[in-house]
């Protein structure tokens, strides 16, 4: 079981990326390490380091023990990256990827814990919009300051 499956019966939490086009078509989406950390970016040893805590159990094993990565594993991949771009501890991930494996009843949670984490996205993008406009206001300034000294010292 991926960590995008939960128990049998259950909705399928849809990480909503959208379309790859370096995807394989279902049922035939096998990965080595190696093409994942081309189409991912992540280094091999961050891709293990996911397995071992627990954020992305589950892989797929080939006959001689080699990884094999799935379409669902991408995506996983895909939401493990905007999760770390919003600076969700790696801990909470975890707990995120717990809570999808655990099934329906861990909603509510899943819901606070991406809800606390939007609030903290929306804070982060505000403080950066006040910094965004000191540094507009900086810049105006230099720029008019700079045409200034410039008509003045060609005066």
């Amino acid at each position: 079981m991926t960590v995008m499956e939960t128990t049998p019966g259950t909705r399928t939490d849809s990480c909503a990326a959208p379309p790859h086009p370096h995807r394989r078509p279902e049922g035939q989406d096998s990965y080595t390490i190696s093409e994942v950390v081309a189409f991912t970016g992540l280094s091999a040893h961050t891709l293990r380091w996911y397995e071992r805590i627990g954020l992305m159990p589950h892989i797929d094993r080939s006959h001689t023990g080699q990884r094999r990565y799935s379409n669902r594993d991408l995506d996983w991949l895909d939401l493990v990256g905007k999760l770390r771009l919003t600076g969700m501890p790696v801990a909470a991930m975890v707990r995120y990827a717990e809570l999808v494996r655990e099934g329906d009843h861990t909603f509510t949670e899943r819901f606070e814990l991406l809800e606390t984490t939007r609030q903290d996205v929306l804070s982060r993008i505000a403080e950066l919009q006040d910094t965004l406009a000191v540094l507009d206001r900086k810049i105006s300034f230099y720029a008019d300051a700079g045409h200034a000294y410039e008509t003045e010292k060609a005066g």
